[in-house]
């Protein structure tokens, strides 16, 4: 399976411990170049720096079609979550893990799977890998992940809709 993650994710994952569902998920997962600039380099110290570091599950891609980077740069993506795109595309990815909006409608146009982190937490939860999604989802917004309150009390009450018997 071939997955590609964003900073975002990766970041988040880290600060609440639980960056390890990813190989456990997916075995072996790509970032693009710019991403793991963005969350080793330019974040130095920061939550996910060092764990993505020294992940050895971690693949580390260029993106070739530079051209299709910069156009989608120009409408307002990020260099990381355009170079996933592009990635995406040209390794032809079984799943995109990113948690941008504008990014997510850009991978919905272009017929991508995705997912966010809040997604992986629900898979891993799902498979036992996380006793309590609530817990995880509290410490998630704890670690400075931004979701409306409308949001986190939608996300609560579906997850309490698939629980209950």
């Amino acid at each position: 399976m071939t997955v590609i993650a964003n900073a975002s994710p990766l970041i988040h994952l880290s600060a609440i411990r639980h960056l390890d569902l990813l190989p456990a998920l997916f075995g072996r997962v790509i970032v693009p170049e710019e991403v793991y600039a963005e969350v080793v380099i330019k974040s130095a110290g920061r939550p996910g720096s060092r764990e993505v570091a020294e992940a050895a599950w971690i693949d580390c891609r260029a993106v070739t079609n530079r051209l299709a980077m910069q156009a989608m740069r120009l409408s307002g993506l990020g260099a990381g979550e355009a170079a996933c795109l592009v990635l995406a595309k040209e390794l032809v990815a079984d799943l995109l893990i990113l948690d941008d909006r504008l990014a997510r409608l850009y991978a919905q146009s272009l017929g991508l799977r995705f997912t966010g982190t809040i997604g992986i937490l629900l898979r891993a939860t799902e498979l036992g890998h996380i006793a309590d999604f609530e817990q995880a989802l509290q410490d998630l917004l704890a670690s400075g992940f931004r979701l409306a309150l409308m949001e986190f009390e939608r996300i609560r009450q579906l997850w309490r809709q698939r629980t209950t018997p």
